[in-house]
Parts: C-alpha cells; sequence; structure tokens
C-alpha cells in the first residue's frame, strides 16, 4: 500500500510542486494544508506516514504545529520544507520533534530521499 503524506504549506504553488513529486514517485496524498493550525486538524483525521510541514505560515506556525502533532503522536514523522538561510529555525524545528528537513526551491531527489530515509 502507497504511504501517505500530508503536505502543508501556506504557498499552494509549492503545495502543487510537492504533490506533483510525491505522486510520480507512488505516494498517496492524505491531504493538504494551507497552514498549521489545518495541518494538526488533518492530521488527526487523516492519521498519515508522513506530514510536509512548512515553517512560515499565517494562523499557526510550522514548529509550533510539529509541537501540536507530536503531542498527539509521538511517533508522527514531519519534515520541515525550509527557505534558504533559515538556519535557527530548522535547529528549533527538530528540537520541536521535525525528523529531517528539505529546501526550497524542492528538487525532487532531495525530496523523495529524505522521505524514504523516514519511511523506509
Amino acid at each position: 500500500m502507497a504511504k501517505r503524506v500530508l503536505i502543508t504549506d501556506d504557498a499552494l504553488f509549492m503545495r502543487v510542486t510537492l504533490k506533483n513529486i510525491l505522486e510520480k514517485n507512488g505516494y498517496e496524498i492524505a491531504g493538504e494544508a494551507s497552514n498549521g493550525r489545518e495541518s494538526v486538524e488533518l492530521y488527526q483525521q487523516t492519521k498519515p506516514d508522513l506530514v510536509t510541514m512548512d515553517i512560515t505560515m499565517p494562523e499557526l506556525d510550522g514548529i509550533s504545529a510539529v509541537r501540536e502533532i507530536r503531542k498527539l503522536d509521538p511517533q508522527a514523522n514531519v519534515i520541515m520544507c525550509t527557505a534558504m538561510g533559515q538556519k535557527q529555525m530548522v535547529m528549533e524545528a527538530v528540537a520541536a520533534g521535525a525528523r529531517d528537513f528539505i529546501v526550497k526551491p524542492f528538487q525532487p531527489d532531495k525530496v523523495i530521499e529524505a522521505i524514504q530515509k523516514i519511511l523506509g
């Protein structure tokens, strides 16, 4: 069965880009969220195998959303999506429970490599 991924990013273009990369590589999209609050709600509803999480978003930022998701499910697999130069935020995200991070603009091979490292 295909592994299910929840995509979280406030930019539609980024969600579509990730969705295309993931679907081409055999992953199923469990849902799409445009902010951290939505992501936490969708996580509870869909129980995905992995979440891609943007750091900077309205309503609830990615780091806070990771904390919320990890409270609900300590085993949750979250990969942060970061722009160049957000090193401090990435370190904070990892401290909050993120398993890895991928850098924008997305390179398909790097995205798949990061996901396979976590999901096997």
